[in-house]
């Protein structure tokens, strides 16, 4: 078990780099006006409204968010980073 210690941290600390990264780019995302997905283009095609494409916006946004305060807190309270 002692062998997977150094695995698991990379690992988490994966996670960590990549849900950082989407998160910064899911809130570029977001307008500060409400426009949010609906302004780029046929990208709010893909939902049913753009209503829809915000929320479904702020779903994958928040989901991202707990991701990266989860492992935040793994990693500095069982590694101490």
């Amino acid at each position: 078990m002692e062998s997977l210690i150094p695995f698991i941290r990379i690992f988490l600390q994966g996670c960590q780099i990549i849900s950082a990264v989407l998160l910064i780019v899911l809130v570029l995302i977001h307008s500060p006006k409400g426009d949010g997905i609906g302004g780029m283009g046929g990208t709010a095609q893909i939902f049913s409204s753009q209503k829809g494409a915000e929320a479904a916006l702020n779903k994958i946004t928040a989901y991202t968010a707990g991701v990266f305060y989860v492992v935040s807190f793994v990693l500095g309270h069982y590694f101490g980073f």
